[in-house]
């Protein structure tokens, strides 16, 4: 395993708070959206209609955002600021980074979800003797990210367009296993219902290392939280809910065996601290955020491939 180095270059993406989710039926939409809560601005620099989506490209002076066209009308997915790059804006982006207090060393890394390429080229950066497979369904995507927003391919971090979860099968038939695995899936309004079961959960837990780390991003004000939260609960048993006061977002921290105790993570925050803050992510504030408390309703229905989100805001 190697020591974590000294991160050269990163895109800043940007993600705020989401509020009551419609979540659609569509199964195949995989992207990167990270909603912003302010309105679109700035002067259009790109435009195009994907298989799945609009696409748009805007820029305000140094920001550079990615936008994607939901029901609720055009919000900021992803934004980078050209004359800053390093700094991580959007909390939820840093927070993405919380699995490293648990794995701080990965060999291999899984991202499902591409979106303007943030969280694989912050990888690449941090450990670029690290193989990366990132996964985005949709190419128009990979080509704006890279046209648009810098990212780029290296010998080590390859994309792949592809359904994340056919992917995921794949994998677990080939017995690869990941270290790292970021679940950033995302349709227009909410995670592609077929990424949120219980089966779905489990093929991914088939790839998972041993002592590796999954982070899910979810957001904390869906109405699928409870339904969430015993899901993941049945697959891993205990997961970190990380959560904080300035974000809609909640990330779910988990791996395979006993979570490690707070006063580790503290230490590990320590040893990776200096880092980290070139880059703005906080670390040494996150280990307190990390709870494993139920705070959810533990009556609540499983998610399946039977019975799937859908069928939930359906039966409401």
């Amino acid at each position: 395993m190697r020591k974590l180095q000294n991160w050269s270059s990163r895109l800043v993406i940007m993600k705020t708070n989401r509020l009551n989710v419609n979540l659609p039926i569509s199964l195949a939409i995989m992207c990167f959206i990270t909603v912003s809560s302010f309105p679109v601005k700035g002067e259009t620099i790109h435009e195009e209609r994907s298989k799945y989506r609009d696409i748009t490209v805007t820029q305000v002076k140094d920001r550079r955002c990615l936008l994607f066209n939901v029901h609720r009308g055009d919000r900021n997915q992803t934004c980078v600021l050209i004359d800053d790059p390093d700094r991580l804006v959007f909390d939820y982006t840093r927070m993405s980074f919380a699995g490293l207090l648990l794995e701080s060393e990965p060999e291999r890394i899984l991202i499902i979800g591409l979106g303007g390429g943030s969280i694989p080229l912050t990888f690449s950066d941090l450990l670029p003797n690290t193989r990366i497979d990132v996964v985005e369904i949709d190419e128009a995507v990979v080509k704006v990210a890279k046209e648009f927003f810098f990212f780029r391919e290296t010998e080590n971090m390859k994309v792949t367009i592809e359904d994340g979860r056919p992917f995921i099968k794949r994998a677990a038939i080939r017995n690869e296993i990941y270290d790292y695995i970021v679940l950033d899936a995302f349709s227009g309004d909410y995670i592609p219902e077929h990424m949120l079961t219980r089966e779905f959960l489990e093929e991914v837990k088939r790839i998972l290392s041993p002592n590796g780390v999954l982070v899910a991003n979810t957001f904390s004000t869906s109405r699928l939280y409870d339904h969430e939260s015993v899901t993941y609960q049945r697959v891993f048993n205990e997961f970190y809910n990380f959560r904080l006061p300035t974000s809609g977002n909640r990330i779910i921290i988990t791996q395979l065996g006993s979570l490690p105790p707070r006063g580790e993570l503290v230490a590990e925050a320590r040893r990776i601290a200096e880092s980290l803050e070139k880059y703005g992510i906080p670390i040494l504030d996150y280990p307190r955020r990390l709870s494993t408390r139920i705070d959810w309703d533990m009556s609540r229905r499983i998610l399946t491939d039977q019975y799937s989100p859908g069928n939930l805001l359906r039966d409401k």
